[in-house]
């Protein structure tokens, strides 16, 4: 009886380092594979959410300057010459 127990245990043993050791390739091949696709996107010359984000926001702004201008001109102009 001791002995198939010492042979459970050897194999719980076994199973437990195999789980390591493939816990340890899924994350080796995971980091690898996270940098492959962070310098594939580094040569696409994409831009990150901040710089999207601050462009749209630099253009809204210029949008309503812009409206602002013309009802601006558009008063000055339906006020006939001076």
């Amino acid at each position: 009886m001791q002995s198939r127990n010492k042979m459970f245990d050897d194999l719980s043993q076994l199973m437990t380092n195999a789980m390591g050791v493939a816990q340890g390739a899924r994350t080796e091949a995971e980091t690898a594979m996270k940098g492959m696709i962070d310098r594939w996107l580094a040569d696409r010359d994409f831009v990150t959410r901040e710089e999207f984000d601050a462009v749209r926001a630099m253009a809204q702004k210029a949008r309503e300057e812009n409206e602002a201008l013309k009802a601006r001109i558009d008063a000055l102009e339906s006020r006939g010459p001076a």
